[in-house]
């Protein structure tokens, strides 16, 4: 197998270092928090960020080998597995508040980068089989109405006043998290209340996916309070609010101070790789599916993660996903960096044109 190809198993490192925070004590209990929000920033600092896209001939070869896409479905069940594993482990008696913090966290960190980065990629294929995986793992973290707006709203109003889910310059993330989840689970339903109209469909009806989404969810959770309890009820719903933040912690820095160019009253200039931010660093683009290729994926959205492209005119993050994460989370060294980033790109571009 090429290196390429074999590059992409780094990705079950994660899964590996959470069976040591699941069945480790003590700072072995925060050993996920450690690799990723440590490790993998340090080795992203030293490893030399890579501008090179696939040939033509290179890009079909991967397009059509199967085994870009037999990863991602292996992980499916095991995104899965590692969640009865984690309602077991988290109900281990003699926990410590410290572990059981480092546990749930960890379980939170699997369901923003397996539960939901996954289902994103997924989400936007064709095949009916992989549009169900998506469901499936946006199930596990109870996210699921992401597949409507993600698609559906995110994608076609990025980088506008329109998206909740793209962040205004001076915009501090906290007050972002508010806005985005509650105006893109908003969204979900109006999205679906409008597919419903247009098919003369009634809205109470298995038609509604909304309403089969918010059932779903429910009786995950009932059957999960039922087989392990109140306790690891509660763990579950802590660890997937945890990955849902750090997924919209995610579309806050991909698209932070970016604006599409007005071209009529209702109407945005067409989405380039210019209206996100874009990161060439090597452990983040591989350990989270090339989605820090992210300018590429939202010029064309159908395309495979592992043929994304690198295109100069799109903007740079000075770092990989993981620390700009971390970066994030203190607005004024956010907004001291950034805010250079998006001065120093606004001189290169048109007047008026994606940088706020």
């Amino acid at each position: 197998m090429k290196t390429r190809e074999l590059k992409y198993l780094t990705v079950f490192t994660a899964p590996l270092v959470s069976l040591l925070a699941f069945y480790g004590h003590g700072w072995w209990a925060w050993s996920l928090v450690i690799y990723a929000f440590i490790i993998i920033p340090i080795g992203d600092a030293f490893a030399k960020p890579s501008n090179a896209n696939l040939s033509e001939a290179e890009e079909e070869m991967a397009l059509n080998d199967p085994y870009y896409d037999w990863l991602l479905y292996s992980l499916v069940p095991l995104q899965y597995i590692f969640l009865v594993v984690f309602l077991f482990q988290v109900n281990e008696p003699g926990l410590t508040a410290f572990e059981i913090t480092g546990r749930v966290i960890t379980m939170g960190i699997g369901c923003a980068t397996i539960g939901i980065n996954l289902a994103h990629e997924l989400g936007h294929r064709i095949k009916a089989s992989e549009r169900f995986m998506s469901k499936a793992l946006l199930l596990s973290t109870l996210y699921m109405h992401f597949f409507i707006e993600h698609n559906r709203g995110h994608h076609k109003n990025v980088s506008t006043e329109k998206d909740p889910a793209s962040a205004d310059r001076g915009e501090v993330v906290y007050f972002f998290w508010f806005k985005s989840l509650i105006f893109s689970y908003i969204s979900a339903w109006k999205l679906e209340t409008e597919k419903l109209k247009k098919n003369g469909q009634a809205f109470f009806s298995i038609h509604n996916e909304m309403i089969r989404f918010q059932l779903i969810q429910l009786g995950l959770l009932a059957l999960i309070y039922f087989v392990f309890g109140l306790m690891p009820t509660i763990y579950f719903m802590i660890a997937s609010l945890i990955g849902i933040l750090l997924l919209e912690t995610i579309n806050y820095v991909e698209h932070y101070g970016l604006r599409r160019k007005k071209t009529g009253e209702n109407s945005f200039e067409k989405v380039l790789p210019v209206h996100s931010w874009n990161s060439n660093h090597s452990l983040g683009r591989i350990v989270l599916f090339e989605l820090t290729r992210h300018s590429d994926h939202h010029y064309k959205a159908s395309r495979k993660y592992q043929v994304l492209r690198h295109f100069e005119e799109a903007p740079q993050m000075p770092l990989g996903y993981p620390a700009m994460i971390l970066m994030s989370l203190v607005p004024p060294l956010w907004f001291s960096v950034m805010h250079k980033q998006i001065d120093k790109y606004r001189e290169q571009l048109p007047e008026g044109s994606a940088l706020a």
